[in-house]
């Protein structure tokens, strides 16, 4: 079925912290704006997790990613429900409104990576007005971190600490430390704190939908299509045309002056691939070889903190955020944070379940019913103890990758193998961990490693160079016109923290970029 709109200044596909900021910075500037969205847009009232049911239809109909994830981890073969979101906000709907900006040292310092164009071609002042800007626009508040030499990003006064977060604060300066309440993208905080990691039915936690698309909607200038699963992108001679969609089981095509891939870093690479033609016959923008290559994450290093005996109250703490192990002698890290989920018996047969689907036990009948018995276990084991996380630094490497199938478009794919120096890191990192942490009870969930498949980065990376990255400096493809990147594929690193406040911002300078040019 042909397009019967009239052509729009700017196509974006994805709806994410990526797509919806860029939509609305290009909808506030006067630009007809499109918003392609795979999944639904549901019901603003909803409220759910990430990983409250398996089947596919009802997935979908709640804002997750229909269908398993295929990952082929060290060689082996596993299958799984990841963390991502299909809907609109895409996967911000259901984050923990973290947004902390990166380390001067992520994007300057470059020469312990293994990057043959040397990393960013942007450095940290470049970025910073813009890491500004993405943090009033998502209306952060938090405190400074001491550590750092560097002017804060605009701050809103955090809320008082609950007795639990009290209690660790002053633990962990005794031991040296120097904690921080964690910036955290929430518009009015005193009653939003349960919002966090789940799907919110008010506008106060600040992601992809309540800060990006529901504004852009509401200037006028922009338009949201749900159910619009985009299947290709027609290119004549260097420049997109149209995107091609599926909606309803019809196809249709949508035409722009430009066009915006914001798919995340798993569906954009995927999208480019599929588009391959005559000109380009490994893909759209893939001269290089490289879309869809130079896959990251991060390593999660989970662990068990107590507060002191006798700390009145149960809440979970989501307030604390730590950067002492960030760039420990010359060692990529990254930062410690509260994780805002106490070891609950819930949590903990979700855990078990989760490590159990990526096991080899996992295609066992019946398994997954004898998580019960250790999840209660530790619940009563644990008690208080609040459950925290070191982020570590991944790094890019070619072979990390996702996988394109022609004969199975759908399949969600990636191939990853941990390499040797990432895992020497990590084993420093839990030994920093634990000796950072003197003077608390604490424990270790985890023994092998975690990558935190949430995270995914890199796979369209930015470049100097041609002939070894996928974007120049503006995101927009080496080899196209008219097509830009605004999501987390584009970072050549994955950066010690959460990626959420650098996607809004890059995709704020993206905007600004696309509107020079049409100027």
């Amino acid at each position: 079925m042909p397009d019967t709109t009239p052509e729009w200044d700017v196509i974006v596909i994805g709806t994410g912290m990526g797509g919806g900021t860029v939509g609305r910075a290009l909808a506030v500037a006067g630009q007809k704006v499109l918003f392609l969205e795979q999944g639904q847009a549901g019901y603003r009232s909803e409220v759910n997790g990430l990983s409250e049911t398996f089947v596919p239809e009802a997935r979908l109909k709640r804002g997750l990613w229909p269908t398993p994830l295929s990952v082929t981890l060290n060689g082996k073969e596993q299958s799984f429900y990841a963390p991502l979101g299909a809907g609109v906000g895409g996967s911000s709907v259901f984050y923990a409104a973290t947004l902390e900006r990166p380390e001067r040292h992520d994007l300057d310092d470059l020469s312990d990576r293994p990057h043959p164009t040397g990393g960013w071609p942007l450095r940290f002042d470049d970025m910073a007005p813009w890491f500004a800007r993405a943090a009033e626009m998502f209306q952060v508040y938090g405190s400074p971190d001491d550590l750092s030499a560097e002017i804060p990003i605009p701050l809103r006064d955090p809320p008082l600490l609950n007795p639990v977060e009290d209690s660790l604060f002053q633990t962990l300066r005794a031991a040296g430390l120097h904690p921080y309440h964690a910036h955290t993208g929430l518009k009015r905080v005193a009653d939003c704190q349960t919002c966090l990691g789940v799907k919110c039915p008010k506008t106060c936690k600040m992601d992809g939908r309540s800060a990006g698309v529901e504004p852009a909607l509401a200037t006028g200038m922009a338009r949201l299509i749900t159910g619009a699963q985009v299947t290709r992108l027609h290119e004549v001679e260097g420049r997109i045309t149209a995107a091609e969609c599926l909606i309803n089981g019809e196809t249709q095509t949508f035409h722009a002056k430009r066009f915006v891939l914001a798919g995340g870093a798993l569906g954009s690479p995927r999208l480019l691939l599929a588009s391959a033609n005559a000109a380009f016959p490994n893909g759209l923008a893939n001269r290089s070889g490289q879309v869809g290559r130079n896959l990251m994450f991060h390593l999660n290093e989970m662990f068990a903190l107590w507060p002191q005996r006798g700390t009145p109250g149960g809440d979970a703490t989501k307030a604390i955020s730590m950067r002492d192990l960030y760039f420990q002698n010359g060692r990529r890290f990254g930062t410690i944070q509260a994780m805002g989920i106490r070891a609950s018996y819930g949590e903990i047969v979700h855990y078990l379940n989760l490590m159990l689907a990526r096991s080899r036990f996992a295609k066992i009948p019946g398994l997954s019913q004898l998580t019960r018995i250790p999840a209660a276990m530790a619940h009563k084991l644990f008690g208080q103890a609040q459950i925290f996380v070191g982020l570590m630094e991944d790094l890019p490497y070619a072979e990390n990758r996702v996988l394109y199938d022609p004969q199975n478009p759908d399949k969600l794919a990636i191939s990853y193998d941990f390499h040797p120096e990432l895992l020497q890191r990590r084993r420093s990192f839990r030994k920093a961990i634990w000796r950072s942490m003197r003077g608390h009870r604490r424990a270790f969930l985890g023994f092998t490693p975690e990558l935190n498949y949430g995270h995914p980065c890199g796979t369209l990376r930015f470049g100097d160079d041609p002939a070894a990255s996928v974007l120049n400096a503006d995101c927009r493809a080496h080899d196209l016109q008219n097509l830009w990147v605004a999501d987390a594929s584009f970072m050549p690193t994955s950066m010690g923290v959460n990626p959420s406040l650098t996607i809004a911002a890059n995709a704020l300078r993206v905007a600004d970029a696309i509107k020079k040019e049409s100027a």
